[in-house]
């Protein structure tokens, strides 16, 4: 039967170790634990736990939450400070003129360049104008002032970020490829393609040389992708920027992993080598009807079957070139 849950999933395995004729001594938090680890260990090395995306991100302002709807009386670019805490500010009320620009909230005012932290509840003013924060949550800081963007828990490695200029840009009738194309490569079946590939290599290579490509740095166990930029020059309020790079599949949306084969025998080995941990505290004692529990022997074959496993998935996982660059 076809598996398309996590439950699912556990109950295959329950059943594969005897459930419900054999009663299987592990809590049901421990079973969970094990899919986890099967689960993370399967993305890892398995050639199709993660596959290569690309997401894009919104470049967001900071934001203030007032208790009153008199955001757009501030001027675009004043500075503001905050009566408490001292922190400062230059509003921006436009977002940039991006089709996905949001409309700004009566009650959200905009923000960039913050230079400490606002408090819940303090008074701010700006030029002739003043507004209270809300009493909770009231200061939320952007991608634009924290330099880097929060990606995903799935998302395991970047391998580049689309230059923003490219990444909102388009090609015309003066793009140099356009007219490379119109002019010398106007009928494929009569024109030579080694000019054309010779010059797309050296149209790279001055693309490459001319346009810096945008420095990053990204760890997935903090989730933040920073982008080493001049932000104030390259990045714009309100644009989008796409990342490619490498994610795990999300069971939500690919329901058939919990069906994979080897993630089913693996789950199912961890499974039996907590059964065999648990009844090894109990080893030599003698039940009734004179039944004994073996939990050596049962952590002795679960931990075999967990290395031949690991061994096959090594032996016929695919290369992670990715890693590599």
């Amino acid at each position: 039967m076809a598996i398309s849950t996590r439950d699912g999933l556990k109950q295959y395995a329950l059943r594969a170790l005897g459930s419900p004729v054999i009663e299987i001594n592990v809590d049901d938090d421990q079973l969970e634990d094990r899919i986890d680890e099967a689960l993370e260990y399967w993305r890892l090395y398995h050639s199709e736990g993660i596959e290569q995306l690309y997401a894009k991100y919104l470049i967001t302002a900071s934001t203030l939450n007032l208790t009153t709807n008199n955001a757009q009386d501030f001027k675009d670019g004043i500075k503001i400070t905050g009566a408490v805490s001292g922190a400062t500010a230059y509003v921006k009320l436009n977002e940039g003129t991006t089709p996905e620009s949001r409309t700004t909230a009566d009650n959200l005012l905009l923000i960039i360049n913050v230079t400490g932290t606002f408090l819940d509840g303090e008074t701010v003013s700006g030029g002739t104008t003043t507004a209270t924060l809300a009493a909770t949550n009231s200061f939320y800081r952007g991608v634009y002032d924290n330099k880097y963007i929060t990606l995903s828990d799935l998302i395991y490695g970047v391998t580049r970020v689309i230059p923003l200029s490219q990444a909102s840009s388009s090609k015309n009738i003066f793009d140099l490829q356009y007219q490379l194309r119109l002019h010398d490569l106007y009928d494929i079946s009569s024109t030579s393609m080694i000019y054309y590939k010779t010059m797309m290599q050296h149209i790279a290579m001055l693309d490459m040389e001319l346009n810096s490509k945008p420095d990053i740095r990204f760890n997935r166990l903090t989730n933040k992708l920073y982008l080493d930029i001049k932000w104030s020059q390259e990045a714009h309020i309100g644009q989008y920027i796409i990342i490619d790079g490498y994610g795990a599949l999300d069971p939500a949306s690919a329901p058939k992993l919990w069906n994979e084969l080897w993630l089913k025998h693996y789950t199912t080995a961890l499974f039996k080598k907590q059964w065999a941990i648990n009844i090894k505290k109990f080893s030599g004692i003698q039940l009734p009807g004179g039944v004994t529990l073996d939990g050596e022997s049962l952590y002795q074959e679960a931990t075999g079957e967990i290395k031949d496993l690991e061994d096959e998935l090594m032996t016929k996982s695919a290369p992670l070139s990715w890693f590599v660059g």
